[in-house]
């Protein structure tokens, strides 16, 4: 049986805490990580029914989206929903496990469940994720010493692309140095234009490891006053994590379209909401799990047909639609990240196997419970 560090560990690696927002809360809430875990319920909210659902069921982890709490608290009396909630799953034996804003920019997260669910396709971030902050490096050094300057880089954190280690390119040439006063060079003598036959050396550096790798060079290397350079590398945007998604879709109509996010989604009372012609043609679309009207600038000149989100505001909705712009799909903040849930859950099933049971929750969490 696994233990709930071993799961966690799982979650860390497909959503990376430290690719949460700034203000959120992620990661294991409670729960001894060295304890076994058999039963996996998987939710949106750490509601009270939620935490009823996982004590009855005898469930050992409740993996939740949204954090149970996202101010600091000075007390876990049972006098609050939130804390019932813990109150719950701490007398039932329950760990509890948080994956949010990490989780909705990841591969597998919530936007992209959200758009495969619906029947997206060519999926691209809406708001690539930044890039770590690259430098190329580039050294000269006598071909006698390559080798010795190579493994300094790589074992200083230099040369790594993806899941590449030790990467560099080499290129040979001739350098030229004449060596002053008081100097003692490796190759030739002071005070005399002196010519050696040098590899050329280019690697890339997180700029996190930039003085590091420098520093280690340096002391690897055979000449007094080795030869450098850093360029500092742009970031092209081609990451394949961030906000939202855009792909295109079968053609249809924006009718068509909503209909389509109707069946695709659990049911609501909230329903699916929807702003322009509804004879528009749909080929392309752009959607953010949970609210998402703080991309609506962003999408106001794109080429998406449609914007499909929650929790959209009267007056933001309203001056985007007569700016012409994509038609607009608003459901429930639930119902959409309900989406990521039967996702997650197939991702443990398939790293453990026949050694968890799992299950997703129905219990519908969406405040709104019916309309007049």
């Amino acid at each position: 049986m696994p233990t709930l560090r071993e799961i966690t560990a799982l979650m860390d690696d497909w959503y990376p805490p430290a690719t949460a927002d700034s203000w959120d809360a992620v990661g294991l809430v409670r729960g001894d990580p060295d304890q076994e875990v058999r039963r996996i319920l998987f939710a949106v909210d750490p509601a009270p029914a939620v935490a009823d659902e996982a004590a009855e069921w005898d469930a050992d982890l409740l993996v939740v989206h949204h954090p149970l709490f996202l101010k600091p608290v000075h007390g876990v009396a049972e006098t609050t929903a939130k804390t019932r909630t813990l109150g719950t799953l701490a007398r039932s034996g329950c760990a509890l496990l948080t994956a949010h804003t990490n989780a909705d920019q990841a591969i597998g997260g919530v936007s992209e469940s959200l758009a495969l669910a619906l029947g997206l396709r060519d999926l691209a971030p809406l708001l690539p994720a930044p890039a770590e902050p690259q430098d190329k490096l580039v050294v000269f050094a006598p071909a006698d010493a390559a080798d010795r300057v190579r493994a300094a880089i790589a074992e200083a954190g230099g040369g790594r692309i993806g899941d590449y280690t030790e990467c560099t390119f080499t290129g040979t040439g001739t350098g030229r140095f004449r060596g002053g006063e008081g100097t003692s060079p490796v190759v030739g003598t002071a005070g005399e234009l002196e010519a050696a036959a040098e590899e050329r050396i280019e690697t890339v550096v997180p700029r996190s490891r930039r003085t590091a790798v420098v520093r280690a060079v340096v002391a690897a290397h055979p000449y007094e006053e080795p030869a450098w350079d850093l360029y500092p590398l742009a970031d092209a945007g081609l990451a394949e994590t961030g906000t939202g998604r855009i792909g295109d879709v079968e053609p249809t109509t924006l009718r068509g379209f909503a209909e389509q996010v109707a069946a695709a989604l659990p049911a609501t009372e909230h329903g699916v909401r929807v702003a322009g012609d509804p004879d528009r043609p749909v080929r392309r679309v752009a959607l953010c799990g949970g609210a998402g009207d703080f991309l609506l600038d962003r999408l106001a000149g794109s080429d998406a047909d449609v914007y499909l989100t929650s929790d959209l505001r009267h007056h933001p909705a309203s001056e985007f639609v007569e700016k012409g712009g994509p038609a607009l799909v608003d459901v429930a903040h639930w119902a959409a990240e309900w989406t990521w849930l039967p996702v997650v859950e197939a991702r443990v099933r398939a790293a453990l196997g026949d050694t968890v049971d799992t299950r997703v929750s129905t219990v519908v969490t969406d405040p709104w419970r019916f309309r007049v």
